[in-house]
């Protein structure tokens, strides 16, 4: 067994190359080699295109590879967030990666003949959560271990009140969702299905082959009201001019990668309703796509005749229109600019953090409409307003903890629906079709109406269930399965939840999200910890809000994903944040990324490794690792935002330091104990100095070669400039 740590992107990427090389020497230690791979969306684009690269420029499909090894008993996998691309964000790409010599080709927005399907088909493969359901071969268990809930009860984020006023909201649709329209059958036995459309003329197209579903899988279907939707944002931008509130988008446009950009254009064309009106033939000629954003029409107007004429009215209707929430108001970017700036599990908790507040045009915080047309997940954040009228702020010193037990093993429930979601090209029919052409599940839609179809293994569904009654009893804490049983293949899969607690002799509660949230908020505000089991969309959300409402982020959880197969991956946290880090690293050479999720996931590595290979050496380390952390926790080592004090490459020699004289103060094994005194000794001697060597360097504006594809030498330059930590980092590595 070996250890694999992903090489990704943004901060995350950034912040490997200063830790990877310290977790690489101590690890030599114990014996324990560390690979790394590179799923960066750089290197994901690359890898699909060898023919057209030149020998020295190809690179292996090493996302393939690790589907492959997660199926491994013996896999070990550390993964570090990776940017789950949206269109403008793969076009940005590409443009680097031409700009480097690589001829990689253009994405066809509307292919017109094969070559360019085949290409688009490609890139499809790099969209969106293009890693997770190849990687996440098993069921997800997410909490924040005892040492970082201690540290932020001790040291609670600066908290924004509450106002009780507030006329904060957040907005769904009533009717026309996915929610409201779901479908979903348990299936009887295997068979090899087809998704088909049938037109109002009778003629059908199959639009997905070789669709294998097994017996007892959980099969669903659903579409959203395109001409309904277009209706609900064109009444909540109304709402929001007449209660004074900011219109503000929230979805998962990088994720859901074919169906929420379409919802984001939608809301485009809502709020901007008088441009397309006026100058749809126009934007027609000039290529723009309303679901790439606005930041997309004003880029492409730059070439337009009428450019005076469209801006003037685009500003006219930011003056009369309902006020929307800015991305960064010093720049101009709205809300609606780029559909990768509006991820709701992470804008959300931050709004809901901020005392309910976003930002205007101004720079002032103001009461929002926070608007998420899919009411399946809505109403949880809508549960987080109702308690905090209720009973105010939440205090994160005083409250406990929700974990996550997240169904997502064999690509379960949404996150693998990219390849089963469609809009309708016309009004029609789409169906599910069995062997037989037997329909299992129909649903009659309009032109432009977005369907999706999604599924769920009877062994993964059994394996989280399973996974969730053991940490119930593990830990003793209140566990709640969060399941609407008004939602169809939630009715199916609650009655699975049941039997399955019947077999085993447990009793557990089932309550539908927003009773759920409201439950647990409950449990937390009296300082009592929660358990949420939940399908792989809320796994994704919660795993999100419940963390930064507690520690004010969620890059400090454990993520532990047990495979079904005896491997094991150890994820470190989120990369929301990472864009505007990376911007302020390029500005003043100063990286405020919190790699504890790093740290974390190396601990609990090393942990599985000896356990799985009677490794003592391994348990040696990962017990000090562990002693480590709760020192760097309880000495305030995390990275300042403010450059000239310490940042992320300080933080991980000061992680360094500590785990060497944890190391060294050990008896369970003297060589080690004797090796890591020196290296201890000689870097408690030096931390002054070293310390003014990372933080000198900081204060000037770095290049890093590139932003998608970064330059190794640029950046382990940027990221390691103490030399004398790099010579003692070296000194371990050579032992």
């Amino acid at each position: 067994m070996k250890i694999t740590y992903t090489l990704t992107d943004e901060s995350p990427a950034l912040a490997t190359y200063s830790f990877l090389p310290i977790a690489k020497a101590f690890c030599n230690h114990a014996g324990v080699e560390i690979a790394t791979s590179d799923i960066s969306l750089s290197a994901r684009v690359l890898a699909q295109f060898p023919e057209l690269l030149k020998d020295s420029q190809r690179v292996p499909d090493t996302l393939g590879a690790l589907g492959k090894l997660v199926q491994e008993k013996d896999c070990n996998l550390i993964k570090t967030p990776n940017i789950s691309a949206s269109i403008p964000q793969l076009k940005a790409t590409i443009k680097e990666l031409q700009s480097k010599g690589y001829a990689v080709p253009e994405f066809p927005d509307e292919p017109k003949d094969d070559a360019q399907k085949a290409i688009k088909e490609k890139y499809q493969k790099v969209l969106g959560s293009a890693v997770n359901p190849v990687l996440r071969a098993g069921n997800s268990d997410r909490r924040s271990t005892k040492a970082v809930k201690d540290y932020a009860r001790k040291n609670p984020y600066r908290v924004i009140p509450f106002d009780k006023n507030s006329k904060t909201i957040v907005s769904y649709m009533k009717d026309g969702d996915f929610f409201d329209n779901e479908k979903a059958v348990l299936i009887a036995k295997p068979t090899n299905a087809k998704i088909v459309f049938k037109d109002s003329n009778g003629n059908t197209t199959t639009l997905k082959e070789n669709l294998k579903l097994e017996k007892d899988e959980i099969l669903d279907a659903t579409f959203m009201d395109s001409a309904k939707l277009y209706e609900f944002y064109k009444a909540q931008i109304a709402l929001c001019k007449k209660e004074g509130i900011l219109f503000s988008l929230h979805l998962k446009a990088t994720m859901m990668k074919v169906s929420d950009p379409v919802l984001f254009g939608y809301a485009v064309r809502a709020y901007f309703e008088e441009i397309f009106e006026r100058f749809g033939d126009e934007l027609n000629a000039l290529g723009v796509n309303p679901n790439n954003g606005v930041a997309e029409i004003l880029s492409k107007i730059e070439s337009s005749p009428k450019k005076s004429e469209i801006l003037a009215l685009y500003n006219e209707i930011l003056q009369k229109s309902a006020k929307i929430s800015m991305v960064n108001s010093d720049k101009g970017i709205t809300n609606l600019h780029i559909p990768s700036d509006v991820i709701v599990d992470a804008s959300m908790p931050a709004m809901l953090k901020n005392g309910a507040k976003l930002w205007d045009s101004e720079g002032k915080e103001c009461d929002t409409n926070a608007v998420i047309p899919d009411k399946t997940y809505a109403t949880i954040y809508e549960a987080v307003i109702e308690d905090l009228h209720k009973n105010s702020t939440l205090e994160p010193s005083k409250l406990g903890s929700v974990s996550n037990v997240g169904l997502m093993a064999k690509k379960a429930q949404e996150y693998g629906s990219h390849d089963k979601t469609f809009i309708a090209p016309s009004d029609g029919e789409f169906s599910i079709l069995d062997e037989s052409g037997n329909a299992l599940l129909s649903h009659k839609v309009r032109k432009g109406d977005i369907y999706r179809a999604n599924q769920a293994k009877i062994d993964a569904v059994l394996n989280w269930i399973d996974l969730g009654i053991e940490r119930a009893e593990l830990t003793g804490e209140k566990a709640i399965f969060w399941l609407d049983e008004k939602r169809a293949s939630n009715k199916i899969m609650a009655e699975i939840v049941r039997k399955r607690l019947s077999e085993k002799g447990k009793s557990m509660e089932i309550l539908a999200p927003k009773e759920a949230c409201l439950a647990s908020l409950a449990l937390i505000r009296a300082g009592k910890n929660a358990i949420s089991i939940t399908g792989n969309v809320l796994r994704d959300y919660l795993t999100d809000l419940f963390p930064i409402l507690e520690l004010g982020t969620s890059a400090k959880m454990l993520s532990v994903v047990p495979m079904l197969n005896g491997g094991a991956m150890f994820e470190t946290g989120a990369g929301g944040s990472a864009p505007k880090q990376v911007e302020q690293l390029v500005e003043e050479n100063h990286l405020r990324w919190d790699s504890l999720g790093e740290f974390l996931a190396l601990q609990a590595s090393l942990e599985f490794y000896a356990q799985r290979n009677s490794n003592a050496k391994a348990k040696v380390l990962a017990d000090a690792l562990d002693s480590a952390i709760g020192q760097w926790l309880d000495n305030n080592k995390a990275p300042s935002r403010k450059v000239g004090e310490d940042d992320n490459r300080t933080s991980h020699f000061y992680l360094a330091m500590y785990f060497a004289r944890a190391l060294a103060e050990q008896s369970a094994d003297s060589q080690i104990s004797t090796f890591f005194g020196a290296v201890a000794s000689e870097l408690e001697s030096n931390a002054e100095s070293i310390r003014a060597e990372f933080n000198g360097a900081q204060g000037k504006k770095v290049d890093l070669g590139g932003y998608y594809k970064l330059d190794d030498d640029k950046c382990n330059s940027i990221m390691r400039p103490s030399k004398a930590f790099n010579a003692v980092i070296e000194k371990i590595a050579r032992k």
